[in-house]
């Protein structure tokens, strides 16, 4: 289910929180985000946390079930906070890269990352590491700014509505998801910026319309979604009554 909130007065949720299959990354000092707890603390860890003494932690780090990559603006005191609140099997490292908004230039899920196309080899290397995926360097319409323009899970995309239709098959099938074009937020094209995803939860701005979190449940499959965790253990309970 996709669930509208602010942090402080901005739609622009995507720029304060990170959302991944594992963790949930949420700037300090946001009194509306209670929905992330309220929605998430029974499955996921929520951590408070800044990077570089700023709020806008969505921006800045890229991450997924496997791993989380933080900008090395980032200081000893945050990395060992993020380090300590995560999961034990979550590896975070800090990246040397001159494009330190991370968030902005690299969008992951648990098995595929597009990249900016000038991003160093080395920080590539890093990122097929630490997130154990395959990464390819890409424009989303036109757009090197692949993390603010497109938003990914392991069931499907959300990307720029001018991405033409070709490009948006092209992606899909580096990718392995379904993908489609859309909006946040009342048209705004900012995917990245207006909306986080996992594989069961999602979480919009205030301003998105009911069609546009019509189109965004249907292409990351939300409806009826529940955590793997979750789905494990009925899956075994169902097997024990057999």
């Amino acid at each position: 289910m996709a669930v509208r909130t602010q942090f402080e007065n901005s739609n622009e949720i995507g720029v304060f929180s990170k959302l991944t299959n594992a963790y949930c990354l949420v700037a300090t000092g946001g009194r509306n985000m209670a929905a992330f707890e309220k929605e998430l603390s029974d499955h996921i860890p929520v951590v408070n946390t800044s990077i570089a003494g700023c709020r806008i932690i969505g921006r800045l780090t890229v991450g997924n079930r496997k791993g989380l990559l933080l900008p090395n603006t980032a200081t000893d005191q945050e990395m060992l906070h993020i380090r300590n609140s995560l999961p034990d099997s979550v590896v975070v490292q800090r990246v040397e890269e001159r494009l330190s908004a991370l968030g902005n230039c690299v969008v992951a899920n648990d098995y595929v990352a597009l990249i900016h196309p000038d991003l160093d080899r080395e920080t590539e290397e890093i990122i097929a590491d630490t997130l154990g995926v395959e990464v390819f360097r890409q424009t989303v319409a036109g757009q090197v700014l692949v993390g603010s323009y497109c938003s990914l899970s392991n069931q499907g995309g959300l990307v720029h509505p001018l991405t033409p239709v070709q490009e948006q098959d092209e992606l899909s099938s580096l990718l392995q998801v379904p993908l489609v074009a859309g909006t946040v937020n009342r048209g705004s094209g900012v995917i990245g910026a207006g909306l986080v995803v996992n594989d069961w939860a999602a979480f919009v701005g205030l301003d998105t319309t009911a069609t546009e979190i019509s189109v965004i449940e249907n292409i990351f499959k939300l409806s009826g979604a529940q955590p793997q965790t979750i789905v494990t253990e009925m899956r075994n309970s169902l097997i024990d009554t057999l």
